[in-house]
């Protein structure tokens, strides 16, 4: 009793588990759940039944997959016969776990019958899945759409039928394909023709492809099956699938081309004989008795929902078809001209059916055209069909006389000649045919009439197939409701889904509503009603059965088997596809040193070994390394972490290592590999890894890392120990430096704190120092160590450019302006200055010259290390003291330069922060922007600037010096997106303070160090290219000043832009901002020309040309400043103008103004200053517009427009006027235009343009589209809105008539406007997209006639 009860009490405690379970086998029960609450400690079998027993289907016939917003297509199934706990099985107690009951091998799950019978209440209570309803036919509670009902969904073993996949938008096929399958005449004639495999392409064949999907169809185990294979037949691509046709369009076009492919076949004739009907299109003159007629075949017969005018649809179909039939009288202006009485006389007109055909196919027109609204509608006014409707009344036995060759005329005067009174089966026109995309040629039908007696004692017709369209004319759904000839039983084909239905839900096919006829009655009634009809004559000498298995020709026999084999395979295959486990592999390339990704796809039974083999091969690793040489491991590459080896495990399972088939894993699995000397390192769960890097102070280098293994409950102390043992070095003079984060640096002093206490985590970095100096003793943060580390985590390698021209005579240039103490005021034009200069030297000299200067100076600083001040120490090595060769030339450098060569020397505290605030000083820019989030990134991390000469150390590990995070980083940053940024965007500070919280003067240096790169191949030939290491916290006025002697020009007079992805480059212009936004290997183009002061902006000029094609044309580049006026920026361009653009201009003769996009705006005034006035930016754009006259613009106050006439008698547009307004009065633009016009004023009508300027508009849409003469009193306000300067009004002559054109007028015009605005970049004019027409290719493909949609 006391264990019992402690089972209790432990069962209490148990955590359990929510299961909320999804069948998504169909329609029906898509949108409902169950919910268990089970233990953790359930088995799967267990939740399985508990599936079973609730959802009332038979365990074992269906899957469970995961559906936490995950594809279930990619899910393998859960083990529906594991012993495995929920717990084990991933399952997460205290939180929702979705599942999605699916269909097992694509069959749907067996319901569980009871003895109760359906009727059980309880079973309702049980069931949320299909319930068996036996008992309750014409029931229509279980199913309830918007607009119809189902009875009953029933399985498919239940109806043995299957459904179609739906492509896209391919109802339409799919209610027609299985209207054709079960229709018994057509399935029978068409298993009796046989593919020729040697005359046809089987791929192309139509004929053969839907002999295929009826095999199928009948033979399938599969819940519903493509029709890929019909449509392709069709020549159809993808895009075919997502447009939607009409049903009976389709019927005409298949069967069209399925005569086409039958002809010289035994089924040549088999469309004729089974859907073409004869009537006689007549007219009898009324004076005289002379008739003259035609006769005309047809394959289905259309009715009218509701007559042309009136208020009242027809109530039913035979109503329909009496009015089908009804004669018309002319008379008046539309009477016939009567052969016999030689003038016009009232006759009738009508049409008279002659023969029925044995598969009688009624059309509903329910899409119409509505000419009050201009659009299509779809009429849902109720029509009832019978189940059996009698045609005999519909018959005309008197035509059915052999009529006299006299009286045989055409029909309408429109087709004189085309009756012949021969030929009672004479085809009707072909046009239909070829709008369809088949060409059809005439054919004679060969059926002979059957006699009147026959014809009216045989015309009673079943109903067997309802096509029903649900929707409106702008779009829906079809599907099809069929009765099946074995069974009489009627079935819903929607799609996928194949279900049994009731007399009832024909009859809710019917349309309308429950209210009475009336001429609203349409909008109100369902959308969903019948479109198509087709009925089969009751005739027990032609009505056939479906073929038997044992009548099958011996070709589809052989159909049957190789589709079932086909069946079998795929199933075979998803089960493996089931059963394979897909997971990230990654490995190192032992040569290349460069991370492979690959996706492992690997049965769940293979094992370790097999799968090492397998993720070898796939790497292409024969001929680098041997097999025995690797291995595979887990591995998180998110933190470049190897969390376990698997050793000892060779022979297990990969299901069983990797935690069963999963659609995605927490983890990835690295191929390892060793060199075969070295032995692998065993990897335990619960390790860190540990990156470690040696430093050399005396070399001043960090060594690549080598992997070391720990755990977190270590100490200090023992890790000393582990990682002497692993780089032999001692560990009692070793100082550990843990990088957590980047600038973040911590060492690691407590030699009893654990590694966890001191934030070590899966994967970290470490530097390792290990030597007898003395800068051990010294705070971490004054220690050499620590700016060794400090400046190797924030170095980043740029590739800058050099100018293509030498630099010689700019050094002449620069020398000559230093000399005469002023570098400010130098000529915009210096660029063009050329001639080369034999005194002055290349770039090569000036790199090979400042190379040598830097040793030297290095050698020397080493050996007066111990002698000098602070400033020599050792540490000074690590700088470039760059002189440039133009102070060699004239000792009268500039202060700027002298300054900036003390400021980088210095280890002065105190002067490096009176230096930098001087510099911050003189530098332009006001603003602040954030720094870049690429230097938060870890690609900035120390391990990026390993010393390239620094001696490998092998790992014990057997990986190569290079670390997998180093490799993989420098593949991100090879592919990385970079974000743009402009000149005013540029990332960087003028805080003075770093990132890291320390004042700018305490950091005692910026490294900078540059030397000769040889670029790739296309990537500039003949172009100097230097590799420059740099601390990416120097501002860019500093950088700009290390680049002095490589350029050969005051860095004033060079301009710096940043190459971005796709190589477009924008300049940096911010020199008190620092580097940090650029990352490791930008690119960097050095442009010579004069750089910006602070307080100037690069103005980017434009020409706006208001009558010409392209009215924005790019002139120049110039430079405005603060507090500069609009005149005096008119007096600078002006020489430039005319030496770049050669314009000769006048101040008075052009204006300046704003330019949003391609709009022009605000006219500039000459006394506007810049910045207050206008504000302008970086990187800005201006209109440059030139007068005809005198400037009109003398005041803010007044408002300057483009006006444009229209003429709407020649159907031109006048070229634009300007209208300058001294207020914002719609009377002063009217009297305005008025005068430019010569328009009477009470006559002018204006409209304001649309969109972007010049405002393009057809002149076929512009008198009607505008919105013309608006009735408002000033301009400012709805709907004109026009507050600022150049707006574009169009103005018109009311009294003006419109031309009228004729057809080839209006197309010639539409043509030539097109063309025009196309050219402008404008849209001509909305339209809706064009339907496209719906065409079966015989030979399998469309021809592609570029001229056509």
């Amino acid at each position: 009793m006391k264990k019992k009860f402690l089972q209790i009490e432990n069962a209490a405690e148990e955590p359990r588990v929510l299961c909320i379970i999804q069948d998504t086998t169909n329609s029906k029960t898509v949108n409902e759940r169950i919910t268990l609450n089970l233990p953790a400690s359930t088995p799967l079998r267990k939740l399985f039944e508990d599936v079973a027993n609730k959802v009332g289907y038979i365990n074992g016939t269906f899957d469970l997959v995961w559906g936490n917003g995950i594809n279930t297509a990619d899910m393998a199934p859960l083990d529906h016969s594991s012993d495995k706990s929920l717990l084990d099985a991933n399952f997460e107690p205290g939180k929702k776990n979705f599942l999605h009951l699916t269909d097992k091998d694509g069959e749907q799950p067996q319901i569980m019958l009871e003895d109760s019978g359906a009727g059980d209440d309880s079973a309702h209570d049980r069931f949320i899945g299909p319930l068996p309803r036996e008992g309750s036919v014409g029931s229509t509670s279980d199913y309830v759409s918007q607009s119809y009902s189902y009875s009953s969904i029933l399985n498919k073993s239940e109806t043995g039928y299957v459904g179609l996949v739906n492509q896209a938008m391919t109802c339409y096929l799919n209610s027609l394909l299985q209207t054709l399958f079960m229709t018994p005449e057509f399935r029978n004639a068409l298993y009796k023709w046989e593919f020729e495999e040697s005359e046809e392409d089987p791929v192309t064949s139509i004929p053969y492809q839907l002999q295929r999907l009826f095999v199928l169809l009948q033979t399938s185990k599969k819940r519903a099956v493509e029709t890929t294979d019909v449509t392709r037949s069709f020549g159809w691509d993808s895009s075919e699938a997502w447009q939607q046709h009409d049903v009976q369009e389709l019927c005409r076009v298949m069967f069209d081309a399925l005569e086409q492919k039958w002809k010289q076949t035994e089924q040549a004739d088999l469309i004729n004989e089974l859907y073409q009907g004869k009537l006689k299109d007549y007219v009898r003159c009324l004076e005289c008795g002379y008739e003259g007629w035609r006769i005309d075949t047809y394959l289905d017969i259309p009715l009218v929902i509701r007559p042309y005018g009136s208020s009242q649809a027809f109530a039913s179909v035979e109503e329909a078809l009496h009015a089908f039939i009804q004669p018309e009288i002319l008379d008046g202006p539309n009477q016939y001209f009567c052969e016999r009485c030689k003038k016009k006389c009232d006759a009738r007109k009508g049409l008279r059916f002659l023969h029925f055909p044995y598969l009688l196919t009624l059309q509903l027109k329910r899409f119409d055209f509505d000419y009050t609204t201009m659009h299509r509608i779809k009429l849902n006014d109720r029509m009832t069909f019978p189940e059996e409707l009698d045609m005999s009344t519909f018959i005309d036995v008197e035509d059915e006389k052999s009529p006299q060759t006299e009286s045989c005329t055409d029909s309408g005067a429109e087709n004189e000649g085309s009756c012949h009174s021969d030929q009672m089966s004479n085809d009707f026109s072909n046009d239909d045919g070829v709008d369809e995309g088949i060409c059809l040629e005439s054919n004679s039908g060969t059926e002979k009439i059957s006699k009147p007696g026959l014809e009216k004692n045989s015309l009673i017709y079943e109903l067997f197939s309802v096509m029903v369209h649900s929707g409106s004319a702008a779009g829906g759904h079809y599907y099809a409701c069929i009765k099946s000839f074995s069974d009489d039983q009627w079935y819903s084909f929607n799609d996928q889904h194949v279900s049994r239905i009731t007399q009832e839900d024909i009859k809710k096919t019917h349309g309308g509503s429950s209210g009475s006829r009336g001429y609203y009655s349409s909008a109100f009634a369902s959308s969903t009603n019948a479109y198509m009809l087709i009925y089969r004559l009751k005739d027990p000498a032609r009505n056939a059965k479906f073929l038997e298995v044992d009548e099958y020709p011996e070709h589809i026999k052989n159909l049957v088997q190789r589709e079932r084999e086909l069946e079998e395979q795929e199933k075979r295959q998803r089960e493996i596809e089931r059963n394979t486990c897909k997971i990230k592999l990654f490995c190192l390339h032992p040569v290349k040193q460069v991370m492979m990704e690959n996706k492992l796809e690997v049965h769940k039974d293979k094992t370790l070994k097999e799968a090492v083999e397998m993720a070898y091969k796939m790497m292409d690793l024969e001929e680098v390394i041997p097999m025995d040489c690797c291995r595979l491991v887990k591995y998180d590459e998110f933190h470049d972490y190897l969390e376990r080896s698997y050793e000892g495990e060779e022979d297990t399972p990969m299901g069983l290592l990797l935690g069963g088939v999963k659609s995605t894993y927490m983890f990835d699995l690295l191929l390892e590999t060793r060199k075969p000397d070295q032995v692998f390192q065993s990897y335990k769960p619960g390790e860190v890894m540990v990156k470690v890097h040696v430093v050399d102070l005396k070399a001043e280098s960090v060594a690549a890392p080598i992997t070391v293994r720990a755990y977190l409950n270590q100490t200090v102390t023992e890790f000393k120990q582990l990682i002497s043992k692993a780089i032999h070095l001692p560990a009692e003079t070793m100082r550990i430096v843990l990088e957590r984060c980047y600038n973040d640096l911590r060492l690691l002093t407590v030699p009893s704190k654990t590694l966890k206490a001191e934030g070590f985590f899966r994967s970290n970095k470490v530097f390792v120092e290990s030597s007898e100096t003395l800068d051990y003793q010294m705070a971490f943060t004054d220690s050499h160590l620590w700016k060794l580390l400090d400046r190797h985590a924030n170095t980043i390698r740029l590739f800058v450019l050099l100018p293509e021209q030498s630099p010689g005579s700019y050094s002449k240039r620069t020398a000559y302006q230093k000399a005469g103490g002023d570098s400010g005021n130098v000529d915009d034009d210096c660029e063009r200055v050329k001639g080369p200069v034999g005194s002055l030297k290349s770039v090569e000299a000036i790199l090979e010259e400042s190379t040598e200067k830097l040793k030297s100076l290095s050698l020397q600083q080493q050996q007066d290390g111990d002698n000098g001040d602070s400033s020599k120490s050792t540490e000074t090595s690590d700088f470039e003291n760059i002189e440039s060769p133009l102070n060699e030339r004239d000792s009268s450098a500039s202060v700027d330069n002298r300054e900036l060569e003390q400021h980088i020397q210095t280890s002065d505290p105190e002067n490096f922060q009176s230096e930098e605030r001087s510099d911050s000083d003189v530098n332009n820019d006001r603003s602040t922007s954030s720094v870049d989030s690429d230097i938060l990134s870890s690609s900035h991390s120390s391990d990026t600037l390993c010393n390239a000469d620094s001696a490998q150390i092998p790992l014990a590990n057997g990986l190569d010096t290079h670390s997998i995070t180093s490799s993989r980083r420098t593949k991100a940053n090879e592919g990385k997106k970079e974000t743009w940024d402009t000149a005013e965007e540029d990332s960087g500070t003028d805080s003075e303070y770093d990132e890291s919280g320390k004042s700018r003067g305490e950091i005692q240096y910026m490294y900078f160090k540059a030397e000769p790169y040889a670029a790739d191949e296309g990537s500039g030939e003949g172009h100097k290219w230097l590799m420059v290491h740099v601390d990416k916290r120097i501002t860019l006025a500093a950088f700009k000043q290390h680049l002095e002697p490589f350029v050969g020009v005051l860095s004033s007079h060079f301009k710096v832009f940043r190459v971005y992805a796709s190589n477009q480059e924008f300049e940096s212009v911010r020199l008190n901002e620092t580097l940090s936004s650029f990352s490791d290997d930008n690119k960097i183009t050095i442009r010579l020309g004069r750089a910006l002061k602070k307080g100037e902006y690069r103005v980017k000029v434009y020409q706006l040309l208001v009558n010409e094609q392209e009215p924005c044309k790019f002139l120049l580049d110039a430079v405005f400043a603060k507090g500069m006026t609009v005149r005096q920026s008119k007096e600078e361009l002006i020489p430039q103008l005319r030496e770049q653009c050669g314009l000769e201009l006048s101040t008075d003769r052009f204006r300046l103004r704003k330019k949003t996009w391609k709009n022009p705006g605000t006219v500039f005034l000459d006394y506007h200053i810049y910045e207050e006035d206008i504000n302008i930016s970086s990187n800005w754009e201006v209109f440059l517009e030139v007068l005809d006259g005198v400037e009109k613009m003398k005041s803010m106050s007044q408002l300057a427009v483009l006006s444009r006439r229209w003429r709407p008698s020649e159907m031109k547009l006048d070229p634009f006027q300007e209208v300058v307004l001294e207020s914002s009065s719609v009377d002063e633009l009217r009297e305005k235009l008025c005068e430019i016009s010569g328009i009477p004023l009470e006559d002018v009508e204006f409209a304001k343009g649309r969109g972007t300027f010049p405002c393009d508009i057809s002149v076929l849409d512009i008198h009607q589209d505008l919105d013309w003469n608006p009735k408002v009193s000033t301009l400012n306000v709805w709907p004109l809105y026009i507050c600022d300067d150049g707006a574009v009004i169009f103005y018109r002559d009311k009294t003006e008539e419109l031309m009228e054109l004729t057809d080839e007028q209006r197309n010639e015009l539409m043509k030539k406007e097109s063309s025009r605005l196309q050219k402008t970049g404008h849209r001509v004019t909305y339209s809706p997209r064009k339907e496209k027409a719906l065409k079966i290719y015989l030979d399998g493909a469309p021809n592609k006639d570029l001229t056509q949609d």
